[in-house]
């Protein structure tokens, strides 16, 4: 997600280092980030924050950490979980890439992908956050039988998804076609979701573990 910048934006999130992580104070221990030590779900691009925040609020029970690389988009989810006083979530600063030095070996329970950029052509193919690299990021930092949930409406990511996933091993709990054709009430949809769904989009989602 692109954002116009906004030139305040690491004032702003300095200013909110008890929200934020900018420089990867907590990579390795990111449970002192939390008031209280609870299951550890990630959301690997959070957009607009819509998806975590609302989480957040039906689960208190569990510590969100949401990780974002444009400053200019974690503005805007600092300010929502300060408008909802939500002490279950905390953002970081970070390049996915990093996400298996940030996050110890099985500390996560649950790793949410919400459409994620596709990258269409076939040299950029690593960078899709369902590739084979990413994969074993996730599959080392998820707990046994930890969840990973993805979402798109792209039909071209949803098939190499499903591949690459397959390729690993993965085993599949979920696979659907058309989320909102029989919506299960635990969906939460993104800003993303409203508007691709409004255009008429199927929605598609997989539920996997490694």
């Amino acid at each position: 997600m692109r954002m116009r910048n906004k030139p305040w934006a690491m004032d702003f999130l300095e200013e909110n280092n008890n929200i934020v992580d900018i420089d990867s104070t907590y990579s390795g221990r990111v449970g002192a980030f939390f008031d209280e030590t609870r299951p550890l779900h990630i959301e690997v691009g959070t957009g607009m924050g819509t998806f975590i925040t609302e989480l957040a609020k039906r689960h208190p029970e569990i510590n969100f950490v949401g990780i974002e690389l444009d400053k200019n988009v974690i503005v805007r989810v600092v300010e929502k979980v300060i408008e909802a006083n939500l002490g279950n979530v905390r953002l970081v600063l970070l390049d996915a890439n990093a996400i298996d030095t940030y996050f110890r070996n099985d500390e996560v329970s649950r790793i949410y992908l919400n459409f994620s950029d596709p990258w269409p052509k076939t040299r950029h193919e690593k960078r899709r956050l369902t590739s084979s690299t990413f994969l074993e990021k996730y599959g080392a930092i998820l707990k046994e039988e930890g969840i990973l949930q993805f979402k798109t409406d792209n039909r071209g990511l949803f098939e190499f998804s499903l591949v690459s996933m397959n390729t690993k091993g993965m085993h599949f709990h979920e696979v659907q076609l058309d989320l909102h054709a029989d919506e299960p009430e635990d969906n939460i949809r993104t800003e993303y979701e409203e508007k691709f769904s409004a255009k008429g989009n199927k929605i598609y989602r997989i539920r996997a573990s490694f």
